[in-house]
């Protein structure tokens, strides 16, 4: 079996040799209008409710603060958790929060994440997309830990799977250490030039740069959570930051199988570019939308005052992402007293429909099961 499994890494290594020579990127197909309609309807649909979330904004900004903490909790939870990363949810809302130092390895790796997704949520606008921005994100993703970070991987590295039967094949041979340097370089090259291009879509560039990263798989350790960072920073970048408010990362972790499916079917072929980005460009997309359209939701039932305060409230619990205090339930509906919340809420724990998470002062409601 070793022997065996032995044969099969080296032929991996072998082929890759030989098909890495012809890589090449080239996101112009973008621009040929050759993409499913259905695709540009979601991109469409997409643009209308990013207009739509500015003209609340201006409005509504306390809302959005408010809303903005709670998707940083569920991002920084949900990236971390995709990759095997957890700790309780309290130490974890401690962590993001500032109020807490790591004790684990996985808390250390919150806290590295944290501190990324807070770079980018206040300094987006200066930040470019360039090797030398990613390998810094890389280095503070994995400062609180002892792992090497802000460098490209020395050895190379493979992607594996484990069937239900607990045996391991390769599911994705990623670019070649040596190699690593030099594919970024030209990802990135062709990354601008596609910029540049009235004709193409930012909305329909970003996955396919994302899916480019997680195929040359640069870091011996966090390629997942950077693509995931990367992706919310070229989004805002692009005016898209539904992801700053309701959780990006939050809908591909609760759709993971989608995600890995979509990733695996788009890497098939990659390294003699016969690959097709359209199952993670739709996987991507389909999960922005899914952050626009909570966002519109939600703002529907927390701001809508022909809806009942009882109805608000209760939506404020039951379309809530992450339990929620009585605290945030009175920033996003200001005009509801105290009083009325703490009533609704009482008859919602009356009837099961929510239960408590917490004491006293820590207190928070979550939809009961």
């Amino acid at each position: 079996m070793q022997i065996n499994a032995f044969l099969l890494i080296l032929s991996a290594y072998i082929l890759l040799y030989y098909m890495q020579m012809r890589k090449i990127f080239d996101y112009s197909f973008l621009a040929k209008k050759l993409l499913p309609p259905e695709l540009l309807n979601v991109t469409n649909v997409i643009t209308e409710l990013k207009t739509l979330e500015n003209i609340r904004k201006e409005n509504f900004s306390d809302i959005f603060k408010s809303l903005e903490q709670s998707a940083k909790i569920m991002s920084v939870q949900s990236s971390n958790e995709i990759e095997g990363i957890v700790t309780s949810e309290q130490r974890l809302i401690r962590i993001v929060s500032k109020n807490e130092v790591p004790i684990t390895r996985d808390e250390a790796e919150i806290a590295g994440y944290r501190d990324a997704l807070n770079l980018i949520h206040t300094s987006h606008e200066e930040m470019n997309i360039t090797e030398k921005q990613i390998l810094q994100l890389h280095k503070i993703m994995l400062s609180y830990t002892t792992a090497k970070s802000g460098t490209y991987k020395k050895n190379d590295n493979l992607i594996l799977e484990i069937d239900k039967n607990g045996n391991r094949k390769i599911r994705f041979s990623p670019v070649l250490a040596k190699n690593t340097h030099s594919a970024m370089e030209q990802m990135l090259l062709a990354f601008i030039e596609a910029q540049s291009n009235y004709k193409i879509s930012q909305l329909l560039l970003i996955p396919c740069f994302i899916l480019d990263f997680l195929c040359i798989h640069p870091f011996s350790d966090g390629n997942g959570r950077i693509s995931r960072l990367l992706s919310l920073l070229l989004l805002y970048k692009n005016g898209f930051d539904a992801g700053k408010y309701i959780s990006f990362e939050g809908y591909i972790n609760k759709n993971k199988n989608d995600y890995y499916h979509a990733l695996k079917h788009s890497s098939e072929g990659w390294h003699n570019n016969k690959n097709s980005y359209l199952p993670f460009i739709e996987n991507f997309l389909q999960s922005l939308l899914l952050c626009y359209k909570e966002l519109d939701r939600h703002f529907a039932f927390t701001n809508n005052k022909k809806i009942s305060k009882k109805s608000r409230i209760e939506a404020s619990v039951l379309e809530s992402l992450l339990p929620i205090s009585k605290k945030e339930i009175q920033s996003l509906l200001p005009d509801v007293s105290p009083t009325t919340i703490e009533a609704v809420l009482a008859t919602m724990l009356k009837g099961g429909f929510i239960r408590k998470i917490g004491t006293a002062r820590n207190t928070k409601y979550v939809a009961g099961k």
